[in-house]
């Protein structure tokens, strides 16, 4: 993936961080469940935007070796 992404994702965790702590604050459960929810949602999409870096940089791998670029 790309920075944009990373930046949306960890924009979207500091969201739900902070409708955490004010759930927390205001003694709204709901609120304070719908932030952590917010966090692992953009945990979630980073861990598979980091493994399909990963992936991405295997094939270039393979690819400049296949090709004798390597």
């Amino acid at each position: 993936m790309g920075i944009s992404d990373d930046a949306k994702n960890k924009a979207e965790e500091l969201k739900g961080r902070g409708k955490e702590a004010a759930g927390g604050l205001t003694d709204n459960q709901d609120l304070k469940q719908e932030g952590q929810g917010d966090q692992a949602s953009a945990h979630g999409k980073q861990k598979i935007a980091d493994a399909a870096d990963a992936v991405k940089g295997k094939v270039d791998d393979i690819k400049d070796k296949l090709t004798g670029k390597s």
